[in-house]
């Protein structure tokens, strides 16, 4: 495992994009949920041993620059595509937790030159079910997020209070930044009838507690997706690899050495 090395490329003049690395081996592209880079970092941290880590901090989060252009998930996923290719990278395999979960299947969706050859899928939002509508996770406070998003929510609620505000307020700005990309409602109405078009194998994994996008949603991607496989991970929530990181990257893991 190397330390983890930041850096930021310019392949676009008007988009600089920061990219933070560690690891070698396979290429592992690790794309954050809405919370920001941390979220993911204990499975960069994990992967890092055996594959080559990529986590990008998606841009607009933590105040990197987004171009006006650049507002929804197929943009920023056709964006890290590219990506991708300016770098030379192939045999890829992408992770995407919570909105990274969601870009991830719109990258596969458009990777015409074949660079990815893997998916895995940990509780992401953009289909719609009818009859169990993704929460609000807008109109949350500090409590509310503790109790949708955790199995134990005690042991991860946050008192406002307690928030330096410098740290408030990049939490504040990543939310609006994910409002441009993820809208409203945090779906898109065609995504759910174009996943069949994915032929990568896929792992679709999910907090069993997870009341911001139940289980159900879990499922219907597992279904959609024509070689994907269902993992549910007991006593976790939104973030499983928070609650249960043994049994989560364990999953990872398993899928990892048969792809």
């Amino acid at each position: 495992m190397t330390e983890p090395l930041t850096r930021t490329i310019h392949w676009r003049p008007d988009l600089p994009l920061t990219l933070t690395e560690s690891g070698s081996g396979r290429i592992a592209l690790l794309l954050h949920g809405g919370g920001g880079p941390f979220t993911v970092q204990s499975i960069a941290t994990h992967l890092s041993h055996t594959m080559h880590v990529i986590m990008p901090t998606h841009p607009g989060w933590n105040g990197t620059e987004r171009p006006a252009w650049l507002n929804t998930v197929p943009d920023l996923a056709s964006v890290y595509v590219q990506m991708l290719k300016s770098q030379g990278y192939q045999d890829v395999l992408v992770i995407g937790s919570s909105m990274g979960g969601w870009i991830a299947c719109e990258m596969a969706l458009h990777d015409d030159a074949h660079l990815l050859t893997g998916l895995a899928i940990i509780d992401a939002p953009g289909v719609a079910i009818e009859g169990q509508p993704i929460r609000d996770f807008y109109a949350l406070d500090a409590r509310g997020v503790a109790e949708y998003s955790y199995h134990d929510p005690d042991r991860f609620y946050i008192d406002p209070a307690t928030v330096p505000p410098e740290q408030a307020a990049r939490q504040r700005a990543n939310m609006a930044t994910m409002r441009v990309f993820a809208g409203d409602q945090m779906y898109d109405p065609t995504l759910l009838t174009r996943l069949g078009q994915i032929q990568l194998p896929t792992l679709v994994l999910w907090g069993d507690s997870d009341r911001i996008v139940t289980p159900a949603y879990g499922r219907a991607f597992a279904a959609a997706i024509p070689n994907a496989r269902f993992t549910i991970v007991t006593d976790a929530g939104h973030l499983p690899h928070f609650e249960q990181p043994q049994a989560t990257l364990a999953a990872l893991d398993a899928f990892v050495a048969h792809r």
